[in-house]
């Protein structure tokens, strides 16, 4: 693991309402066209960390894992949408481009889970946090900024958490 710098954020969450609410933090931040990249293994928290994620963005909807049907869509009053794809099922990346990202990035903002089996279809910019199970309430947080904008909103988490 990388020494943190100003383009990383570490953060160790006690519980669950904890991992939704850092969620919740970014979530408020985020516009179409922005993509954030979940890892980590199954129990790290990922759904969790979405579910705080799509609630600070302003979700109508539900948010569960898309394991088995790949891209979840979740609305927001203003006609927003927030797409929630889980990479976990892909075989190749050839069939990673059917799913057409740049269109999601273009209507909404991407909340990717296995991100590494998308391969180069990954935008060089975005954000990347990986989450780590490290005991039954508690997971550790990395998060990774690639690009202005994420570096922008990291900036914001952090001042978030500085104002309470």
């Amino acid at each position: 693991m990388p020494i943190l710098d100003a383009h990383m954020l570490e953060f160790f969450s006690r519980s669950p309402e904890q991992t939704r609410r850092i969620g919740m933090r970014l979530g408020g931040l985020l516009e179409a066209g922005d993509i954030i990249c979940l890892q980590g293994d199954l129990g790290a928290g990922k759904t969790t960390f979405t579910q705080g994620l799509a609630q600070g963005w302003g979700s109508l909807d539900a948010v569960s894992s898309p394991t088995f049907i790949l891209v979840n869509l979740y609305r927001r009053a203003d006609e927003g949408q927030l797409f929630h794809l889980d990479a976990y099922r892909l075989d190749s990346v050839p069939e990673a481009e059917e799913l057409d990202l740049d269109s999601m990035l273009a209507e909404g903002a991407l909340i990717v889970e296995w991100p590494e089996r998308l391969g180069d279809l990954i935008p060089e910019d975005h954000l990347h946090i990986h989450l780590e199970h490290i005991s039954e309430e508690h997971r550790q947080m990395n998060f990774h900024a690639h690009g202005k904008r994420y570096d922008e909103l990291l900036d914001a988490i952090r001042q978030s958490m500085v104002g309470g």
